[in-house]
């Protein structure tokens, strides 16, 4: 994929939860799919860029060329730039306030007039980031979707509704019930991506992963070496499925 002019390279457009551990495990892929030829795009909030460009200075998010940073607007309230957002709120924007603008996002680094970046040709959101979904559908772009759990973690939240229809409910206040239905939607609607990436390693979590395999679109395990460059068999289906 060396010898691709830059207008015809894949446009992968990566956009994590907004949480230090979710951007982390993003980035890592957006780096690995990176120097396999891909053109990349790395979405943050406009909060979590401030606090880039506060912590490492004012150029360490000028990327290169091939490997972008864009922002879109949380719909948060100001807050202390130097904390963490709380989480409810957090979920809460990113089902409520973060469509439109992704949505607007996409178009602007689509349109041909205006845009210097090749079209974009694959989504990659956190498994929370559902918004990207939708847009997606609206658009006609594939959405990849990347949970930075275990596998293990996602199957016991998809089993949790036949716990639920077995034992019942467990008593729990407000923002618990909210955020339980957050994962609980992140799992149903993981059926409407092209495929679902866990970050863990197929030798760990082969049973499991062998059983999401038959319950989502395709599955496959986040295990390639950001450090040295190596992939696994794992990571080279998911860059065919991405250059499909």
């Amino acid at each position: 994929m060396s010898s691709r002019t830059e207008v015809d390279k894949p446009h992968v457009l990566c956009i994590p939860c907004p949480a230090q551990s979710h951007i982390k495990a993003m980035l890592k892929l957006a780096k690995l799919l990176h120097s396999r030829g891909f053109h990349i795009t790395f979405v943050n909030t406009e909060y979590n860029h401030q606090r880039f460009l506060k912590s490492l200075g004012p150029d360490c998010l000028n990327g290169l060329p091939d490997f972008r940073f864009e922002t879109i607007p949380d719909g948060l309230p100001p807050s202390d730039a130097d904390a963490t957002q709380d989480v409810v709120a957090i979920c809460k924007a990113l089902k409520e306030n973060m469509l439109a603008p992704f949505h607007d996002l996409l178009k602007r680094l689509n349109d041909k007039e205006t845009s210097n970046n090749p079209p974009v040709t694959n989504i990659v959101a956190d498994g929370i980031a559902l918004f990207a979904i939708t847009a997606g559908k609206e658009l006609g772009i594939p959405v990849v979707l990347l949970f930075p759990i275990s596998a293990c973690s996602f199957m016991g939240l998809n089993q949790y509704p036949i716990v639920v229809e077995k034992l019942g409910h467990p008593p729990k206040k407000g923002d618990e019930n909210f955020l339980y239905n957050v994962c609980l939607e992140s799992t149903i609607r993981a059926h409407e991506a092209t495929a679902v990436i866990f970050h863990t390693f197929y030798a760990l979590e082969k049973d499991v992963l062998d059983a999401l395999s038959t319950m989502l679109p395709r599955v496959q395990a986040e295990e390639a070496n950001a450090s040295n460059g190596s992939s696994s068999k794992d990571f080279d289906s998911l860059v065919r499925h991405l250059l499909s």
